[in-house]
């Protein structure tokens, strides 16, 4: 048989073996082989030669199929199954291939009781336990686990370190937290490093039942911590939206003289990027530079998104650039970062670099593609990306994508299409795709279809408090106090809260934080001189406040007077009284801007003389109507001398609001302190 080009096959993809191998030349073979194609072609000439007899032959033809990285677990079954009598090895390799695995760790607990059964002479042994508890603990089966933790006490292996990680793993995934403190605080292990991971077992635990406190009080009171403990604490805090607590406990690592190592630097970039602390992040980028830590991929792509959600895009263009490969993954943070800063046509231009390189985009980059077209009104262009999504690359959209389409359209004022869009989605919508419907309604005035888009939040979210939020602030634009009143009402039954209004600002390295009408600050008195001198300015420059935005039944006085203390305006009279000349103010909000915000910021920061260098946009949410201060001032006026420079930045995740995190501080507090230094 010949192929295509001409050539014979190779009958294996391995070394041909003499004509009588021997067991040990064989199990060499198997090991050497790269493919389940030289696995299977050497197992039939075990079959054939007799040696498949040999346990150690057998074992190593089905350690070959179920553990290697193309593994197969029917095709190592059936080699299990040929064998007359498995060895111990052999039970815990199949075994152990079952509970690595994502479809069917149930078999592991199955092929253990066949194990207890089936044989007088295999027992298993102290390999066999780790493995049974972590499918266990995969399928949260407690009843099991405990059975299973019973037998380990009767052979006598409760002390052996891996066992016990495995059952504290087991009882914490299964949600019997005490068990398992009770197993850690029991365990006579003498190895300090065993206990460390037995902590950080239990920390994990917590975590994934959402204990947080008590997962750092625990992490407090370790007599020893290993960098893995660090790590894990402000990995699972930046994964959970603690961006604050994430930052403070990087800070304690380096005080405590605690070397941060390349997964640490990965761990805390993304809680810096929510909190926009630059500084921060350009002492992580010269640390890694300085420790010989290799920017790769994975921290590249960590710098870029840091870099572009702190305002410097030209800085995250750089590193990308420098990168020694680029990946789905490095793409989309290039893109989704030239898309954040309104710089749509080199967002495209990078998706097209992208397809040249050969690399396949995924649903990530297109994403970030069609949040470039949004923000930049590329209706066309925006709807060619999607179609090409699903008809070239046979993508099926989630709802991140229909957001950015239904956020593309509404912006636009196509809102019938926009409201088609959401009816044939192949997906349930979800909140977030109402909500921004229902935005794109009020923005355009169109009161028909924000009725039926507000009916649909009303039915199916409404104990969410920002939809509801934002029903009370459609019906109020339509002037309608009742039925603001009545879904206030609703909200306070019941017991709806809503993400308060939150915005920070660093200061030399400084993070501070506040709320609307905050007076809390220890630099209260002067923020709200400040906070006075610009509203005169605003009012000589004949500027008036847009009270539309003030969804509450009050007089126009008070309205103009509840504007002036919005939190964002808050940080930047904080932020002018703070800083020198020539410093650029970055403002992170939790929340959309509102009209009046982003309308006055302008004119304050023309007042205090001050040009954003280079432009910067705002992720916007898909309600949010205009690109921030920053880049309309550059576009329309670059006369103005760069004394400071007010860059305002609103970040979400993607089009979702970042949930608040709980105060873990007090507002309008300084937050902690940040060395800037390498």
């Amino acid at each position: 048989m010949q192929t295509h080009s001409g050539h014979s096959p190779p009958l294996l993809s391995v070394p041909f073996p003499p004509i009588t191998p021997s067991p040990s030349s064989l199990i060499s073979l198997l090991k050497l082989s790269s493919s389940l194609h030289g696995v299977r072609q050497l197992h039939a000439l075990a079959i054939k030669t007799g040696l498949f007899r040999d346990p150690l032959v057998a074992a190593e033809i089905l350690r070959s199929s179920v553990l290697s990285q193309r593994r197969d677990l029917r095709y190592g079954r059936s080699v299990f199954d040929q064998m007359p009598d498995p060895n111990c090895f052999s039970w815990n390799t199949l075994i152990r291939a079952y509970a690595e695995s994502e479809e069917a760790p149930s078999h592991a607990l199955a092929l253990f009781a066949q194990m207890l059964l089936s044989s007088t002479t295999t027992q298993p042994n102290q390999y066999t336990f780790p493995s049974v508890l972590k499918a266990c603990a995969c399928i949260q089966a407690a009843e099991a686990g405990t059975q299973i933790h019973g037998q380990v006490v009767k052979l006598g292996w409760s002390d052996d370190a891996f066992i016990l990680t495995n059952l504290v793993r087991m009882y914490s995934s299964c949600g019997f937290m005490q068990d398992a403190c009770k197993l850690v605080d029991s365990s006579l292990l003498p190895d300090a490093d065993a206990s460390v991971v037995l902590h950080n077992t239990l920390i994990d635990g917590f975590f994934r039942l959402g204990m947080v406190e008590q997962a750092r009080q625990l992490f407090d009171r370790m007599p020893n911590k290993s960098v893995i403990s660090w790590n894990g604490m402000i990995s699972k805090y930046a994964q959970i939206g603690l961006f604050k607590e994430a930052i403070a406990l990087f800070r304690k690592m380096q005080m405590e003289g605690m070397e941060h190592n390349f997964v640490t630097l990965v761990s805390v970039l993304p809680a810096i990027s929510h909190m926009c602390a630059l500084e921060l992040g350009e002492w992580v980028h010269a640390y890694a530079e300085k420790n010989d830590i290799e920017i790769d991929d994975v921290l590249g792509s960590a710098l870029v998104d840091m870099y572009s959600k702190c305002g410097n895009i030209n800085k995250a263009i750089q590193v990308f650039e420098q990168l020694p490969k680029h990946n789905p993954i490095t793409w989309s943070a290039m893109i989704s970062g030239l898309a954040m800063h309104g710089r749509a046509a080199e967002a495209r231009d990078c998706f097209q670099r992208m397809e040249k390189a050969g690399v396949i985009p995924t649903d990530i980059v297109f994403v970030g593609v069609l949040n470039a077209c949004s923000h930049a009104g590329l209706v066309e262009e925006g709807k060619s990306y999607f179609r090409r999504m699903v008809n070239v690359h046979g993508l099926r959209p989630k709802l991140e994508h229909y957001g950015c389409m239904v956020d593309l359209l509404g912006r636009a004022g196509l809102l019938e299409e926009a409201e088609e869009l959401v009816l044939s989605m192949s997906v349930n919508p979800d909140d977030v795709i109402y909500k921004a419907l229902l935005s794109s309604c009020k923005m355009h005035g169109n009161v028909e279809i924000g009725m039926r888009a507000a009916k649909r939040l009303m039915e199916h979210f409404s104990s969410d408090g920002d939809s509801m939020v934002l029903l009370s602030n459609f019906y109020a634009s339509l002037g309608d106090w009742g039925t603001v009143s009545q879904v206030r009402l609703m909200m306070k039954e019941l017991d709806i809260k809503k993400d308060p209004g939150c915005s920070w600002i660093t200061v030399n390295g400084r993070i501070h934080e506040f709320v609307v009408e905050d007076n809390t600050h220890p630099q209260s008195r002067k923020i709200h001189l400040m906070l006075a001198e610009m509203a005169d300015k605003l009012h000589e420059a004949g500027y008036v406040p847009d009270t539309t935005q003030v969804t509450l039944n009050i007089e126009k006085e008070e309205k103009e007077s509840t504007l002036l203390y919005h939190s964002e305006k808050i940080a930047i009279a904080f932020g002018l009284i703070s800083t020198n000349p020539g410093t650029t103010l970055h403002v992170v909000k939790n929340l959309r801007i509102c009209g009046d915000c982003h309308s006055s910021i302008k004119l304050i920061a023309k007042f205090a003389n001050q040009t954003p260098p280079t432009p910067a946009a705002v992720a916007l949410s898909p309600s949010a109507t205009c690109l921030c201060a920053a880049v309309e001032m550059k576009e329309t006026d670059t006369s103005y001398s760069a004394d400071h420079c007010v860059s305002f930045m609103i970040f979400f995740s993607f089009y979702r609001a970042i949930p608040l995190a709980p105060w873990g501080v007090g507002r309008g507090k300084t937050l902690l302190g940040l060395e800037a230094k390498a």
